[in-house]
């Protein structure tokens, strides 16, 4: 039993209510809103809310969504950053057809008045938050529901530098925002490249391209959405495409980076044309363009996926070379690469090598040890202890 010897008011449940969920300690959490109701403290949006977060981050939306139900039941209505918590639940959880239920309705909802939205960025930053993608989402929502598109704009530019990457909700965002203002609202370069990207990885390159040019016509400088268009169609195993792009852009003076020959480097990969992406290393460097550790990973998983580990490993040793360790990312490619080679102690030896150069394994890296080694008889594995 839980014994309060502190005013109990609500600043006080919540604090704790907070510090429970932050450790994890959920259930603790719902028994302490219990004792909040019981004694005759009402709990607020700001307490569901941080109970819903703390199961939402730990993959338990269910339980979020039966807690969003409970608090309706007692008055309290969902506000946009309740919804912004449960949407990115749901799409973390691959429920995209409930998170576009639910984002239907906090559109027909009052919850994304601007001056409350960013209000509670302000709470969580003042309580040592950092705000999230789901965050973010609620923000640009309230922003182009108002057609603040130019603060919207400011927005994802602030996604980027701070690394946080746009999910499927944040591209319906932007997507409706465009299409609800019609000509009112001009989207700018970052609003079109987020578009282009979010378009593409959802495997509407096409949609994506039209989005371009679009953009283009509209007089927006293209430079930054080449890279999100070549990338699309790359991944989308369309490189000539890529290719005719990377010609319109120098027709256009806009210099290939290494994100574009990146991109391209894997567009061929992933075509099975791993020689004709290795001389793109090379062009790279007679352009004046120095290959990063994604340029390696990139040929070094190439390789190692059409059975040429030989040429694997010596491109890793001249990333060494060149100052570059291999990250996890590397090591799974060469471990799959050998393994599916029937080498299960060359693959063995460098997950041994992994754990003394201090790159820890991921799931990736024993699925892939695993199924060669009971390809060539099944032997167990262990790994070195931490």
């Amino acid at each position: 039993m839980f014994r309060m010897k502190i005013q109990s008011n609500t600043a006080t449940f919540n604090i704790m209510i907070n510090v429970l969920c932050k450790e994890g300690k959920l259930r603790k959490a719902v028994a302490f809103l219990q004792i909040m109701e019981s004694s005759g403290v009402r709990p607020t949006a700001v307490t569901y809310n941080t109970i819903i977060h703390g199961h939402c981050e730990r993959g338990r939306v269910d339980i979020g969504l039966e807690i969003l139900d409970s608090m309706r039941e007692k008055g309290i209505s969902p506000d946009s950053y309740t919804y912004g918590i449960l949407i990115s639940g749901l799409c973390k959880r691959g429920k995209l057809e409930e998170a576009s239920a639910m984002f239907s309705e906090m559109e027909e909802s009052s919850a994304a008045p601007t001056a409350t939205a960013f209000a509670y960025r302000t709470k969580m930053e003042a309580r040592g938050i950092d705000p999230t993608v789901a965050t973010y989402n609620m923000l640009l929502h309230a922003l182009l529901m108002e057609r603040r598109n130019a603060e919207a704009d400011r927005l994802v530019e602030e996604m980027e530098k701070k690394k946080l990457a746009a999910d499927a909700v944040t591209y319906n965002i932007l997507i409706n925002g465009c299409s609800r203002a019609g000509t009112r609202l001009r989207p700018t370069a970052v609003t079109y490249t987020s578009l282009i990207y979010g378009l593409s990885r959802r495997k509407r390159v096409e949609e994506a391209h039209r989005l371009f040019r679009a953009a283009v016509e509209s007089g927006l400088a293209p430079d930054v959405m080449f890279n999100a268009l070549i990338d699309g169609f790359c991944s989308g195993g369309r490189p000539e495409r890529a290719f005719e792009l990377v010609a319109e852009m120098e027709r256009r003076h806009v210099a290939p980076d290494e994100i574009t020959f990146n991109s391209l480097m894997r567009g061929l990969c992933l075509a099975g044309k791993v020689e004709e992406a290795r001389k793109l290393l090379e062009e790279m460097r007679n352009r004046g363009i120095e290959p990063d550790h994604v340029s390696y990973n990139t040929l070094i998983s190439g390789y190692s996926r059409r059975g040429a580990v030989g040429d694997a490993l010596r491109l890793r040793d001249e990333m060494l070379h060149r100052g570059f360790n291999p990250t996890v990312l590397t090591y799974n490619a060469l471990i799959q690469g050998l393994s599916a080679g029937g080498e299960g102690d060359l693959a063995e030896e460098l997950l041994r090598e992994m754990w003394s150069k201090g790159v820890g394994p991921n799931d990736g890296t024993y699925i892939a040890l695993m199924e060669g080694l009971a390809g060539a008889g099944g032997r167990e594995v262990t790994a070195p202890p931490a």
